[in-house]
């Protein structure tokens, strides 16, 4: 599949993983629209054997997947398994430990790696100059706050991005220093390939941000918020980015997704969904499930309600959509319905979900949620003998729980 296959002599002799061959036995290939087009064997039981270089582990793991297929067994070309070479060759079982362990580091679902995320692209010093082509109200009448939609058209660029990343927008003018206003970050709500599906532009989902001074009681209003729900179309945006790593979502088609947003921490999630749901992909076919948890004060202001009741029902299967609206709804026991009582309310399935290697978990949005959603599921870990904390931060180190909370 590979080429020729080296002698067992040259593979023996190499003491270099990367020209290192190994053999997978993978079970439950089928044919399906990935495989009728590939050269590989395929049957629809039993087991199949591919030779495989080190250091395209990772690339055959991914088509194994891809085919529905499942490694079994892992072995150094014309070698034994590590349970045989017990006691009889001592490197060799190292060599194929070591393979096994990282196969099977390579094989769960996570994140896009991270050497291929594009970061910086564009910087305070050099920002890329944009145009604001939409800028519409997201609150529904009757709602509280101006959340908008922005889209800026970013062709002739250099700008790309991935779901999950940010970028930043500078505001003109001054601060009460006279220094230049520092840029803001702002979670993109696209996906890779823009609202339009072109790759020529990027959009934003922003509160205006308004306060009243705590010593004058005077009415504050956000200097980059306020700029870009004031901005008009057509108007030119200072961006810089792309930036983060943290809130990326799988590559894995088949994941679990679980997301907990409040407000305009929506904003990454609807970028997840669009290319879960609304996009066309030659290499890219969700088969998984997304459980969207969304917090907010009113119905009204459900942001992108169209759009995600529309994918709910068009989906059922695939995505679930739950509602937190903490001054309509209530609790139980009569208290307000906040994001974290929803997932008390449902925190055995999310437990369970959470089992899967292939599971990952998001929380965007206010930092106030944070604890509340610890405690229910440190109360459901505890009912199964695991310390909450021990288990997120196994979950962390793996890639699998995602957080940006402000």
């Amino acid at each position: 599949m590979y080429g020729p296959i080296p002698s067992s002599n040259t593979v023996n002799n190499n003491t270099n993983y990367a020209n290192r061959f190994f053999v997978y036995e993978v079970v439950g290939l089928r044919q399906n629209e990935v495989t009728d087009q590939s050269e590989s064997p395929i049957r629809n039981s039993g087991s199949v054997y591919i030779t495989v270089p080190y250091n395209r582990m990772n690339q055959e793991m991914q088509r194994i997947t891809r085919m529905g297929g499942k490694i079994v067994s892992i072995k150094p070309l014309n070698g034994n398994n590590h349970s045989e070479q017990a006691g009889t060759n001592g490197k060799q079982s190292q060599d194929n430990k070591q393979a096994m362990s990282d196969s099977q580091a390579q094989s769960k679902s996570k994140t896009k790696p991270k050497s291929d995320v594009p970061v910086n692209t564009y910087k305070p010093k050099n920002p890329l100059i944009g145009k604001c082509v939409e800028n519409r109200e997201l609150v529904e009448e009757g709602g509280i706050g101006r959340v908008r939609h922005f889209t800026f058209d970013i062709s002739d660029s250099d700008l790309r991005y991935l779901e999950g990343q940010s970028i930043g927008i500078i505001p003109p003018g001054t601060d009460d220093r006279g220094k230049p206003h520092k840029l803001r970050l702002y979670s993109i709500a696209s996906t890779r390939h823009g609202d339009y599906g072109d790759d020529n532009t990027v959009s934003l989902c922003v509160r205006e941000l308004v306060y009243q001074h705590p010593e004058t009681g005077e009415t504050v209003y956000g200097v980059c918020s306020s700029y870009l729900c004031n901005l008009e179309e057509g108007a030119e945006v200072n961006i810089t980015g792309p930036v983060g790593k943290e809130m990326l979502m799988p590559s894995d088609p088949n994941a679990t997704l679980i997301m907990m947003a409040t407000g305009t921490g929506i904003a990454p999630y609807r970028a997840y969904l669009r290319r879960m749901f609304k996009e066309q992909h030659d290499d890219y076919k969700f088969n998984g499930f997304a459980w969207l948890i969304f917090g907010v004060p009113y119905q009204e202001n459900i942001l992108y309600r169209e759009e995600l009741e529309e994918m709910q029902k068009e989906f059922p299967d695939n995505f679930r959509l739950t509602y937190a609206l903490s001054r309509e709804q209530k609790t139980a026991d009569g208290n307000k319905m906040y994001i974290q009582n929803r997932v008390g309310e449902q925190v055995k399935e999310i437990w369970d979900l959470i089992q899967k290697e292939n599971t990952h978990t998001y929380i965007c949005g206010l930092k106030g949620m944070e604890n509340g959603i610890d405690e229910e599921l440190s109360a459901e870990a505890e009912k199964h003998g695991v310390n909450w904390s021990e288990f997120q931060k196994s979950m962390k180190k793996a890639g699998r729980w995602h957080v940006e909370t402000y």
